[in-house]
């Protein structure tokens, strides 16, 4: 069955008329929802930690930015944009004893809500509006007069006017432009989770990385095994954003979509499949949120870890050594 999708002319602005938004954290998606919301005349307020980059940022942006319990007692719909493995402890601490009656809660992304992590207390109302591109894209597209999709989604036993003030609220940042798709908090949570783990992070850098070490292994240059395994790889992204498969597949060469066709199945097999079955069991059964939650409140020795691992892997120096040579490329260095 076709999503639901509705447009400008489902959503009407003037419901936010009188309300006030809490904006909690001034990152990537906060700076961005939050000026889109003050350009389309509705009234924002910002919640940041002091001392941080990002509170200075607010202050630079025309706002005055509040500790986030006193932001959370002057709104009437507060949106927690702050990243996922924060939100619950600071939620607890600092949120949920100042929300009031007739407050709406909303998120970006629905871990936290979906998990248990964000328990609305009675009579507050859960909202997801989620825009599908990064914070700069969302302030970029506004301010040409577009917008970037977004997802939006209501809690459970959560009525029509909810959903109401979500369009509106989605109006202001432009989605309805180009379209805003209903959906689910636990759809959207499992969904893009899964995407992440399978496909947008998790599968292609460990693809990425087997690639290359098999070429170097069997002797390959790793300059060559560079470019072949990773340099390549935005080439055929951008064609997928641009057109799909096929659009794909009718830009490269015959022996490559010939090569498509024939091998790729024996890399992404049956068993293949199946693991990714069983990941998807353990995001809709929540041991991975538990398995996250728990990281976090050991410090994230495992994530760190590994993070500070895979920054030193060869194909990571070839590649800095290599991007350097490339004037087109603005090229960023992780330290």
């Amino acid at each position: 069955m076709p999503a639901t999708i509705y447009y400008d002319h489902d959503a009407d602005l003037s419901l936010l008329d009188g309300k006030v938004i809490a904006i909690l954290g001034y990152g990537s998606q906060g700076h961005a929802q939050a000026l889109n919301l003050r350009d389309s005349g509705c009234q924002v307020i910002v919640g940041q930690r002091p001392g941080s980059p990002n509170y200075d940022l607010a202050i630079q942006h025309g706002f005055e930015p509040l500790p986030l319990d006193e932001a959370t007692r002057n709104a009437d719909i507060v949106n927690i944009l702050l990243p996922d493995e924060a939100q619950g402890k600071i939620y607890r601490q600092r949120i949920a004893q100042n929300l009031q009656p007739g407050n709406i809660l909303m998120c970006a992304h629905g871990f936290n809500i979906h998990f248990g992590q964000v328990e609305p207390p009675q009579g507050v109302d859960t909202l997801l509006v989620a825009p599908k591109g990064p914070g700069s894209l969302v302030r970029s597209e506004f301010e040409r007069g577009g917008g970037v999709p977004c997802l939006i989604a209501v809690g459970d036993g959560v009525g029509d006017e909810t959903l109401q003030i979500g369009l509106a609220y989605a109006k202001g940042l432009g989605g309805t432009r180009c379209g805003v798709i209903q959906t689910t908090i636990g759809e959207e949570t499992e969904a893009d989770l899964f995407g992440e783990q399978v496909v947008l992070c998790g599968g292609v850098s460990e693809l990425v990385k087997s690639a290359f070490d098999t070429l170097v292994e069997a002797g390959y240059q790793p300059e060559m095994a560079f470019f072949e395994c990773m340099h390549e790889l935005k080439l055929i992204v951008d064609l997928y954003y641009q057109g799909g498969l096929s659009y794909m597949r009718q830009s490269i060469s015959n022996t490559a979509e010939y090569g498509d066709y024939t091998r790729g199945p024996r890399i992404i097999n049956d068993e293949t499949r199946q693991e990714m079955k069983r990941i998807l069991g353990e995001i809709q059964s929540g041991q991975f949120a538990r398995e996250w939650i728990l990281e976090n409140k050991a410090g994230a020795p495992e994530f760190k870890s590994r993070r500070r691992k895979d920054r030193n892997l060869q194909i990571e120096e070839v590649g800095r050594r290599l991007r350097s040579l490339m004037s087109w490329i603005d090229a960023k260095d992780v330290s």
